[in-house]
């Protein structure tokens, strides 16, 4: 078995984009070397394969001939013999290696589910408190307006029968504490906005390019790889950098002003050379990435995503 030949450009390509070496030759070699987007498609399809980061191997055909006659001796035998029972072993600690991976696996998969739970429990509890704040600012501000109606009345009163007005400082209008309430409702709903103007810029994306649907699902399908990647792979700076000056990042993202837009939301910044979009490791938040996994989730799976919706201001 070896390692099949691939376009060594496109590989070259998709590392760039942050693709690990193993996950982009097997996605060129299944996708048929056609290109770039059927790679990232076959990578998009198939990225919960449990091989998605090993190296494909293929059967090498061996021409022996078979006109000369080999002799068989008792040592070959047992050489042959010694290989036969360590290829056995060798595949025994093979499998229980591959069961403790699995068994790694799902304790992973079940921490990130529960994480997940979690995550969203906690956005609908902060979209909650969110509310029962506004609904209380909102019944705030109406309270001060009749107040402000009866001072209204109270002074043309006042006026008309010839009383002098009444001082300022003892019309008390403001309301300090509803006003630190306001201040501690806009801290809880910060997470929840930045989920609304995640699923904007996607529904902007869509609206503004509604007749090229297929450069709008690439757009999805890369935005998601990118994010995707920092998710599971946070430490790892490779994931964390994207070349902007990259024809494919360009062609597929970058010239998309509301793509970018939703990068820089996940909180990735421009370098100061202006060649790399960099999302330093200190300010990965999870809740919001996880935000924006929905967000694309949503779009890429609901056909009507960002077309019924009214236009934003």
């Amino acid at each position: 078995m070896a390692v099949p030949e691939v376009n060594k450009r496109l590989l070259e390509q998709l590392e760039e984009m942050g693709f690990p070496f193993a996950g982009a030759t097997r996605a060129l070699y299944y996708s048929g070397n056609s290109g770039i987007e059927d790679a990232i498609t076959w990578i998009v399809e198939h990225e919960n394969d449990p091989d998605i980061d090993q190296l494909p191997l293929v059967p090498v055909d061996i021409d022996l001939d078979a006109s000369k006659p080999f002799h068989v001796t008792e040592e070959v035998k047992v050489k042959a013999s010694e290989l036969r029972n360590a290829g056995r072993q060798l595949r025994k600690d093979k499998e229980k290696e591959l069961e403790r991976e699995r068994e790694k696996e799902r304790i992973r998969a079940g921490k990130e589910l529960l994480d997940a739970k979690r995550i969203a429990e906690e956005n609908a509890r902060m979209r909650m408190i969110a509310s029962i704040q506004a609904e209380k600012e909102e019944e705030r501000r109406a309270r001060q307006r009749i107040r402000q109606k009866l001072e209204a009345d109270k002074a043309e009163r006042r006026s008309n029968l010839g009383l002098p007005p009444v001082a300022s400082s003892s019309i008390q209008l403001t309301f300090p504490k509803a006003r630190e309430k306001s201040d501690v409702s806009k801290a809880v709903t910060s997470s929840t906005q930045k989920a609304e103007l995640l699923s904007d810029c996607l529904r902007n994306l869509r609206r503004n390019h509604k007749g090229d649907d297929a450069r709008v699902k690439r757009a999805f399908q890369t935005l998601y790889i990118y994010v995707n990647n920092v998710m599971k792979n946070p430490d790892v700076e490779k994931f964390r950098k994207i070349r902007v000056t990259n024809p494919v990042f360009q062609e597929r993202v970058g010239s998309l002003t509301e793509a970018v837009r939703f990068l820089e939301l996940c909180g990735f910044e421009r370098t100061n050379t202006g060649q790399f979009l960099y999302l330093p490791r200190e300010k990965v938040e999870l809740i919001t990435l996880n935000s924006a996994i929905t967000a694309l989730h949503s779009a890429m799976n609901n056909p009507y995503f960002g077309l019924l919706s009214a236009e934003l201001p």
